[in-house]
């Protein structure tokens, strides 16, 4: 039976490009999105730029035009880089739309009627210079938790504690650097902390709506049974503002944060008035249709306590799901917009690269949980050049070129009992089930060993020796009908992650669209295909370094970026307030090079001496992935290799391979050593129990 499925990514706000980072989470979507329809599910995927807050209207100020201009612009802007790597939106829209302003109208009239709107004289930041209320993101300090430096006022990006501005320490004012004061005004809460509220959402988060993980977070935030540690939330803000007035309350606006997520619904009340659908039928209480989130594992606070809260009390359904991811990271450096190290969508674009190439790096990389992911260029392009051109593309290109020449482009009955036909058929659900549950790098894993096995029947069959024989014309139209069904396969199952490649291959194969059930079926004898021009070419390491060169200032080395920082820091304090830096080469690292070694746990799957080698143990390292790692290690005069077998240890998994004449090392093994470094004195870390193999240390 068909599903009825309503799907959002978090709103890209309205003041910035998109950038890698912000893809992996709609890359990761989309591929949901597309297995879903692929399965015959009515599936509808929604999003809008994220338009409101003072962001956009200082930003607007600046550039001396309305702040309806700016974001008119920026919708185009980001239109253009979701079309580019092929995010297909049914509808993306904004939240400065009519749609929005009602249901926000709506809602909050419904909570005001519940006794869960209260009005408060409250202290807030004003800047003095700029003659304004500070917003919590325009109010920077140092963290009362952890007592970082230069963060938000609403929350810590390096404890990920929230707390109210009016708790950092030596606050500024990120507009104009003056130092704020505090100023009495009338704000408009949403009572989270009522007992209606913490009620609902203890029984919500630990539902199974979220991920272990996200649940365990939301036991914190939510305190013990019997301690309530949830706190009212500040719904408007003062003008100058740009966004929706608050109804009957002239001069003050709802806070950007309270209409973001409900332009969910505005997206999806605009598609319903272009398709003829029922908006009640997907919001309202007793909906039986489902209802999913893509988001970020920093916006779990909203998502996951504001709103569920927010639609629960004013009568509309709940989400089904909230799916929350980890960040991007490359070559080990966290990608960020505020700190200005970010690659953009635009720039990958431009330098000529393939944007299937990213949705390929980024699928065979995400699992289910909020772990982040690293890109790693020389990653990026081995993988890519092995797996979808030496292994996938090569298929179709060892293959259609003799249909079409020697068959009149017509197909030869396909053996159905072909081992590797029959392999992919019967891996087709379990590939299913690892989409629908948004394991994307197992179903990748598996997909590419169903390829490994259609390239050995085509290295089994040689159609290029065949076609020099005489009297092979039915053995090699065989051979090459047969590799080209199983291309065509292969294709069904990563047509959710290579949308025009599979568009491509449909035209190619005069096929038509291809879903899900066309894992069980082979093309029949006499079918005509299309000749067939080249998918796909290798990556080119020359675009990388232009990508690197076009993004060069803001991908400069996290040193660089603190430095900045710091020195915009500085002119906000007193002198007397001034910190002396620690001098240089005193051997400290920041945590952003710590971050940059990626360490793994790992289980000795075997140890062997390596003959003629002094020191050297031979490791084999299971870390979670296809492959184990082959790694040589100089603890041979501290160790038995036959005593090392089955054991857990910790290995530097993105240390570059080093050749070597026994062998190519792919990492290395932690150990402790004494002062002199004597292999006597050799001690490999072995973590606790219960940790598994490819788990992070952190």
């Amino acid at each position: 039976m068909s599903r009825k499925i309503l799907v959002t990514s978090a709103l890209p706000y309205a003041n910035g490009a998109i950038h890698l980072g912000h893809l992996v989470e709609y890359i990761q979507t989309d591929i949901w999105v597309r297995f879903q329809k692929m399965s015959g599910n009515e599936c509808w995927y929604v999003c809008a730029d994220d338009t409101h807050g003072t962001p956009i209207m200082l930003r607007a100020e600046k550039e001396g035009i309305t702040p309806e201009q700016l974001i008119g612009r920026v919708h185009g802007e980001h239109s253009r880089d979701f079309a580019g790597f092929h995010v297909g939106f049914d509808n993306f829209y904004s939240t400065h739309s009519p749609e929005t302003r009602e249901c926000a109208n709506d809602i909050y009239g419904k909570l005001k009627a519940a006794g869960l709107i209260e009005v408060r004289t409250i202290e807030q930041y004003y800047d003095p210079v700029k003659q304004m209320f500070l917003p919590d993101r325009f109010i920077k300090g140092e963290c009362p938790k952890c007592h970082a430096k230069d963060q938000y006022g609403d929350n810590c990006e390096v404890c990920g504690a929230a707390y109210a501005p009016t708790d950092l320490i030596e606050p500024f004012s990120a507009v104009s650097g003056a130092k704020p004061e505090l100023r009495n005004s009338d704000h408009y809460f949403f009572k989270l902390s009522d007992p209606r509220c913490e009620s609902f959402l203890r029984q919500y988060t630990s539902s199974g709506v979220l991920q272990n993980e996200a649940a365990n977070k939301m036991q914190e935030w939510l305190g013990a049974p019997g301690e309530n540690k949830l706190t009212d939330w500040d719904i408007s803000r003062d003008a100058p503002y740009f966004g929706f007035e608050i109804p009957d309350a002239p001069g003050k606006y709802f806070y950007v944060w309270l209409d973001a997520p409900i332009g969910y619904m505005g997206s999806f009340k605009n598609l319903c008035a272009q398709k003829g659908l029922d908006f009640d039928e997907y919001f309202r209480k007793d909906s039986t249709t489902e209802l999913y989130h893509f988001i970020g594992k920093d916006i779990l606070y909203f998502h996951a306590l504001f709103w569920p809260a927010e639609l629960q009390h004013a009568g509309f359904r709940t989400p089904t799901k909230i799916f929350a991811h980890g960040f991007l990271t490359v070559d080990g450096a966290k990608m960020s917009k505020s700190r200005g190290t970010f690659i953009t969508a635009e720039s990958f674009l431009a330098t000529g690269l393939n944007p299937e190439w990213l949705r390929y790096y980024f699928a065979a990389k995400l699992s289910n949980t909020m772990e982040d992911i690293d890109l790693s260029f020389d990653d990026f392009v081995a993988r890519v050049n092995s797996d979808l051109v030496g292994k996938y593309v090569n298929i179709a290109s060892r293959s259609a070129g003799f249909i079409s020449k020697r068959f009149t482009g017509q197909l030869a009955p396909a053996d159905a009992s072909l081992p590797a036909i029959k392999a992919i058929q019967e891996a087709a659900p379990r590939i299913a089930e690892h989409y629908e549950a948004r394991e994307f790098g197992k179903a990748v894993r598996e997909i590419m060993a169903l390829t490994d096995l259609a390239n050995q029947y085509v290295d089994s069959v040689k159609p290029w020796e065949l076609a020099k024989q005489e009297g092979k014309e039915v053995e090699l139209h065989a051979a090459c009908s047969n590799a080209l069904n199983l291309f065509r396969l292969l294709t069904v199952l990563l047509k959710p992650v290579l949308p025009v490649v599979a568009q491509q291959v449909e035209g190619f194969l005069n096929s038509a669209p291809l879903t899900w059930a066309d894992a069980q079926n082979l093309l029949a004898a006499g079918h005509a295909i299309n000749a067939y021009s080249h998918l796909m070419t290798r990556v080119d390491p020359k675009l990388i370094e232009k990508l690197i060169e076009a993004n060069k200032a803001s991908l400069a080395p996290a040193a660089e970026v603190a430095a900045v920082d710091a020195k915009k820091t500085a002119k906000t304090e007193k002198p007397a307030e001034k910190k002396e830096a620690a001098p240089a080469g005193d051997g400290l690292c920041s945590i952003d090079d710590f971050m940059k070694i990626d360490l793994r746990i790992a289980r000795i799957a075997n140890a062997e001496h390596v003959e003629s080698a002094d020191k050297l143990v031979r490791l084999t390292l299971d870390i979670g992935e296809e492959k184990p790692r082959n790694v040589f290690a100089g603890i041979k005069a501290a160790y038995d290799p036959a005593q090392l077998i089955g054991r857990l240890t910790v290995m530097v998994a993105n240390l570059a391979p080093r050749k070597m004449k026994f062998g190519l090392s792919e990492g290395m093994v932690m150990a402790a050593s004494d002062p002199d470094g004597k292999t006597p004195g050799i001690y490999l870390l072995s973590p606790d129990s219960g940790a598994q193999p490819g788990m992070r240390v952190k």
